[in-house]
C-alpha cells in the first residue's frame, strides 16, 4: 500500500493558498495526497489530478483564533497532517488599521498552530513540516541597498511585526527538533487575480488587473502619471513562481538549512511602479492606461516605502528556488491571456 501524504493548508480560501492546494494535488512528489483545507469561509475544492472528491480533499470552515478549532484540524478522518502550510492572515493594511485583530490572527493563531504541530508530531514519532508564508514587511528602517540573509529585520508595521515574531518561534521550534520549519519571505505578488485585498501592496496588482478587465483602478501613490512617487522600486514575483517555490519548500531536506534559521527570502525582481504602468501600456494600450486614477494615500506610501527594494537571490537559488525572467512585460502578457480566457 502506498504512503498517504496528509497536508493541511490554512487560509485556503485566499487566492495564493488555493493555488498552492491545486499545485499540491498535481505535485508528483506528493502522491496519494489527502488535503485538509481550512479558512474562516468554507474553502472550495480545487481542481487537479482527479482528486477532487471528499475521499481526497476535506474542506473545513474554522476560526483559527480558537485553539480548539485548530486542534480539530489534526483530528480529521485523514489523520495527523505530515505537512502544514500556514498561509492564513489579515493582510498588511488590514492589520495596520486593526492592530489587535491583526496580532490575534497573524501571531497568536500561528503560535497555537505551531504548538499543535509540535504535539501531534510527537504522536506521529516524526517532525511535522511547517511551511510558513512570511513577507518582506519584516524589514524597515534604514536598509542596505541589497538585502542579504544577514540583514536584520526591523519591521515598521503591525503585519511585519506579526510575521517576524512567528518566524522566530518557527526557527526556535525547528532548532529544538519540535517541528521541521520552512519560512519563505515572499515578494509582493503581481498580478493577483480576484478582488482587491486589504494589503498595502494590493494596488500593485490592481493597476494591472482592473484596466485589463476594462475597470477603473486607483493608484494610491502620486497624483498623476508624471508623479515622482511612481519611480519607487518594489520587489516582485509572479503568482506562478511563488506557488512553484512554495511547493519546492516542502521537498527541501531540513539539513539544507543552517541550524539558526529556516528563513529564505524567495527570489524576486525589482521593478518600479512606473515599470508596471509602462508594461500595461505596452500590453493593454493607451485605453487601459486611462483607467488608472491617482489618489495619493500617505499611509500606503509610508508602508510601501519602508519595504526593501532589492535582494540577493544567491542563497534561495542555491536551495533550488526559481526566479521570474524578463521583468514585468511577460507577467502582464500572461495575465492578459488569462483575462481573455476568462480564468482571471
Amino acid at each position: 500500500m502506498s504512503t498517504t501524504n496528509v497536508v493541511l493548508v490554512t487560509g485556503a480560501g485566499g487566492f495564493l493558498a488555493s493555488l498552492v492546494a491545486r499545485a499540491l494535488i498535481e505535485d508528483t512528489q506528493t502522491p496519494n495526497i489527502r488535503l485538509i483545507l481550512t479558512d474562516v469561509i468554507h474553502p472550495k475544492i480545487p481542481s487537479g489530478r482527479g482528486t477532487t472528491d471528499s475521499e481526497h480533499v476535506s474542506t473545513i470552515k474554522a476560526d483559527l483564533t480558537d485553539p480548539k478549532e485548530i486542534d480539530a484540524l489534526f483530528n480529521t478522518p485523514f489523520g495527523i497532517p505530515d505537512t502544514v502550510y500556514c498561509m492564513h492572515g489579515i493582510m498588511s493594511r488590514g492589520s495596520e488599521d486593526n492592530f489587535d485583530l491583526g496580532l490575534k490572527v497573524n501571531a497568536d493563531s500561528v503560535r497555537d498552530l505551531l504548538q499543535c504541530a509540535r504535539r501531534y508530531g510527537a504522536q506521529l514519532g516524526r517532525l511535522i513540516k511547517f511551511v510558513f508564508t512570511s513577507s518582506c514587511a519584516v524589514y524597515g528602517g534604514p536598509l542596505p541597498d541589497i538585502i542579504t540573509p544577514e540583514t536584520i529585520a526591523t519591521p515598521e508595521g503591525a503585519y511585519g511585526l506579526a510575521k517576524l515574531s512567528s518566524e522566530l518561534f518557527i526557527n526556535e521550534f525547528s532548532r529544538r527538533g519540535l517541528v521541521d520549519g520552512r519560512i519563505l519571505r515572499l515578494p509582493t505578488i503581481v498580478v493577483r487575480p480576484g478582488p482587491p485585498a486589504a494589503a498595502a501592496s494590493s494596488f500593485l496588482s490592481g493597476i494591472i488587473r482592473e484596466p485589463l478587465k476594462g475597470i477603473e483602478a486607483t493608484c494610491p501613490m502620486g497624483t498623476n502619471i508624471s508623479s515622482p512617487e511612481l519611480d519607487l522600486p518594489v520587489w516582485l514575483s509572479s503568482p506562478q513562481t511563488v506557488v512553484r517555490n512554495l511547493i519546492h519548500a516542502k521537498h527541501i531536506s531540513g539539513s539544507a538549512f543552517p541550524r539558526h534559521s529556516r528563513v529564505v527570502c524567495a527570489p524576486g525582481f525589482t521593478a518600479t511602479i512606473r515599470d508596471e504602468i509602462d508594461a500595461l501600456r505596452q500590453v493593454g494600450g493607451e485605453d487601459a492606461l486611462k483607467l488608472i486614477k491617482f489618489e495619493d494615500d500617505p499611509t500606503t506610501k509610508r508602508l510601501v516605502d519602508s519595504w526593501p527594494q532589492r535582494f540577493d537571490n544567491t542563497y534561495a537559488l542555491s536551495l533550488g528556488f526559481t526566479l521570474d525572467k524578463g521583468g514585468m512585460i511577460p507577467i502582464v502578457e500572461s495575465f492578459k491571456k488569462d483575462v481573455e480566457a476568462g480564468i482571471a
